[in-house]
């Protein structure tokens, strides 16, 4: 049975009983989930996919019941500032956003589930263990990684390259959103929690601006406000105006909208990094993969590699070097990346890139810079506290400026990635 179209709060709470049920009652259900950086795409496109499916599931679908899934356990809320902002403006509180703490343990697996990927297309990590013969639907913007079967129907297969994966998923939710819309204007909606002041018409409209807002959080942070340099699609530039016209459509919202205000909010929310540790930094926007028995990281921070040089100095627990190494090592990494985005007093942007290999992995990281020189136009920069190894032997390191600074995780991970495989045995 489908949901009634209700606010994102009552959702949320609808859509953690009925995982609660499938658990222990094996009941079928549809997962939402994000990759596992957990960034505010992955958040705001799965959010938005499940709400939407859940009220209008699509025809001979597995399952009415979906469940948007964050790829982090809970604890990891507390290093995203950004989704609190969020959840302020759609409503929710974040205690209500479901995460892999919210999942049974390796002992006791989902056997009734159907996955449905946003913001990447392979399950990752131990989730892709468990249930990668699962996957039924993909919307991403990510490099293709064939690993989605290619006939997922009813559910959705899309891989398209744009600013943000929340782009896509409205495009491919505004029908049924209009008609859920539309549905509950003519019919009346039940009034929700804090909200019964109001005419259902205009409680409909609140909640239409909420889901708007919390769409539109991701897309303008990925895209800087429809700026970024070789980012932006047209398919951005129209889910923003579609969902700007939600909001407009609620006198209670469009009265205070203003969209640079917001992102310049959720910008500077997700750039204060400065309460974390230099651990906590590196794992906020983590992604990992493995080729070839030779495990990768990358880590995209919101400051500059100095910054996190001084990090570690003000933690007097070890050096930077010493500190990256052994996250290499509870990760078991071969190789590390750390992709640095800043802005300078000037207002120029600024991207840099660090790479750190082990021996058994030097090679491949020296094959990927040669090739990734001039693809990302990589500039070699000194950075006082990051020395050149010593010990060449054991391992490598070295640190760029990156002057294409159009070239995000997305392009450096796909050219790492094929510089281990072609340098396998």
């Amino acid at each position: 049975m489908a949901f009634p179209c209700n606010s994102l709060r009552a959702f949320l709470q609808h859509a953690k009983t009925n995982l609660f049920k499938a658990i222990h009652e094996e009941h079928n259900i549809n997962i939402v989930v994000g990759n596992e950086s957990a960034d505010l795409d992955s958040l705001t496109s799965s959010l938005l996919y499940a709400y939407i499916n859940s009220i209008a599931p699509p025809r001979n679908n597995f399952s009415p019941l979906y469940v948007p899934l964050l790829n982090i356990p809970s604890s990891g809320l507390r290093l995203r500032p950004e989704f609190t902002a969020v959840c302020e403006h759609a409503n929710i509180p974040p205690d209500r956003l479901i995460t892999l703490d919210d999942l049974p343990s390796q002992s006791m697996p989902l056997k009734s589930v159907r996955w449905i990927l946003v913001d990447h297309n392979k399950l990752q990590g131990d989730l892709g263990y468990r249930y990668s013969s699962r996957v039924q639907g993909v919307i991403d913007h990510h490099e293709e990684e064939n690993a989605v079967p290619e006939n997922t129907d009813p559910e959705p297969r899309v891989i398209e390259k744009c600013g943000s994966c929340t782009s896509l998923v409205v495009r491919q939710c505004k029908t049924a959103w209009d008609c859920i819309s539309s549905s509950s204007l003519s019919t009346g909606a039940a009034h929700g929690q804090g909200e019964v002041a109001m005419d259902d018409s205009a409680v409909t409209q609140v909640w239409d601006a909420q889901l708007a807002k919390m769409a539109l959080a991701s897309i303008l942070v990925d895209t800087a406000n429809l700026t970024a340099p070789g980012k932006v699609e047209q398919v951005d530039r129209d889910s923003v105006d579609y969902l700007e016209a939600k909001i407009q459509m609620s006198s209670k919202d469009a009265r205070k909208w203003d969209r640079d205000s917001y992102y310049k909010e959720l910008d500077e929310a997700k750039r204060d990094i400065s309460s974390l540790s230099l651990t906590e930094v590196l794992i906020k926007d983590y992604k990992g993969w493995t080729e070839s028995a030779t495990n990768l990281g990358i880590s995209s921070v919101v400051k500059p590699l100095e910054f996190l040089v001084q990090k570690a100095d003000e933690e007097k627990i070890s050096s930077f070097e010493d500190q990256l190494q052994r996250f290499m090592d509870e990760r078991s990494l071969s190789i590390f990346a750390i992709m640095t985005t800043s802005t300078s007093p000037d207002g120029d942007f600024k991207r840099e890139l660090l790479i750190e290999a082990n021996s058994s992995a030097s090679s491949s990281a020296i094959k990927f810079a040669e090739q990734g020189a001039s693809e990302f136009q990589l500039e070699d920069v000194t950075i006082e506290g990051i020395p050149t190894p010593d010990q060449p032997g054991q391992h490598w390191r070295k640190t760029w400026l990156q002057k294409d600074v159009s070239k995000s995780r997305k392009q450096v991970a796909p050219l790492l990635r094929k510089a281990m495989k072609s340098t396998d045995g």
